[in-house]
């Protein structure tokens, strides 16, 4: 009997874990907590934490082999769970405005400022070429490129950088309002903004027509992205297929966030992720996801002047 119920211990997972498991099981909790709790983009923030909280379950298993965590990965490693992600975003943007006003498109790009900084920080930091432009890509608040680019070219960071990524931007409502509240005044965070001229459905359907040949033809290698990303808004602004925008938009784009955040979470291995590499990954997420947000609100703050205040720099 002594032997059987040693037998049925060593089995067990409360044998086998390790303090450094347990460390990312309560980060999970924490993240639970957050999303639950606090309500911090529960939509992404449930399934990430989730299936961190899995993966570090010792035993199980599930990212080896024939594991369920392991196959779902798949559509993570291979690229394509983001451009899906593309599509379903695609399909629920109205780009009236950015056609109706093209200069606003500057105030994204100004937000991009915090890759290149990131970048040269990675670079100083013993990063190679490639892992550090996949680390720098935190910084454009953009999970799906972030996962997409990585799984190009530094696919053995994948892991750290999904989690850095995702969880900076489930944590926006934390780390974004300091920083636009420190450059910003009252006055400007209270502009509202109204669309310059009205915007015809010929514009809106050509709209995705013409930046999809133009963008794939100047950036080959942005075909998968931006292909799906004008396909989605395409099927919105045409009219003609509103079934599969409607899906697109409702269900499609959970389906694919579960998997997605689920698999996301399951990188966040305790051996793999406890690591200085990791620490460095998420310090230069974090600075990367502020520096853009920063630069964003100051070239805010310049439009906001040039047009006699009409600009709301948030």
């Amino acid at each position: 009997m002594g032997e059987i119920l040693q037998e049925f211990w060593v089995s067990t997972g409360f044998f086998a874990i390790t303090y450094k498991e347990v460390i990312m099981i309560a980060i999970a909790c924490v993240f639970l907590y957050l999303a639950v709790a606090k309500k911090y983009e529960p939509y992404l923030l449930i399934p990430i934490a989730f299936g961190m909280l899995l993966v570090n379950m010792p035993l199980a298993g599930l990212m080896e082999g024939e594991g369920l965590l392991h196959l779902l990965y798949i559509g993570t490693e291979k690229g394509i769970y983001p451009p899906l992600i593309f599509l379903c975003v695609g399909a629920g943007t109205d780009f009236g405005p950015l056609i109706a006003n093209p200069r606003s498109i500057l105030l994204g790009a100004a937000a991009q400022f915090g890759i290149f900084v990131t970048f040269i920080g990675a670079i100083l930091l013993g990063f190679t070429g490639p892992e550090s432009a996949s680390i720098g890509i935190i910084g454009g608040a953009d999970g799906p490129t972030a996962l997409y680019l990585t799984s190009k070219l530094a696919p053995h960071l994948l892991g750290p950088i999904a989690i850095a990524a995702y969880s900076y931007m489930a944590l926006v409502p934390i780390i974004q309002p300091p920083i636009i509240k420190l450059l910003t005044t009252d006055k400007e965070r209270k502009v509202k903004m109204e669309q310059l001229r009205f915007v015809t459905k010929t514009e809106k359907v050509v709209f995705p027509i013409v930046v999809s040949i133009f963008t794939i033809l100047l950036l080959p290698s942005a075909a998968a992205l931006i292909g799906m990303l004008m396909f989605g808004n395409l099927i919105r602004e045409s009219g003609v297929v509103p079934k599969l925008a409607e899906t697109a938009t409702n269900s499609l784009m959970y389906i694919v966030t579960i998997f997605l955040g689920i698999t996301v979470g399951a990188k966040s291995e305790a051996a793999l992720f406890l690591t200085p590499a990791t620490l460095k990954i998420i310090t230069l997420g974090l600075v990367a996801f502020s520096i853009g947000t920063a630069t964003g609100v100051l070239f805010g703050k310049i439009m906001y002047k040039t047009s006699g205040g009409k600009v709301n720099p948030m």
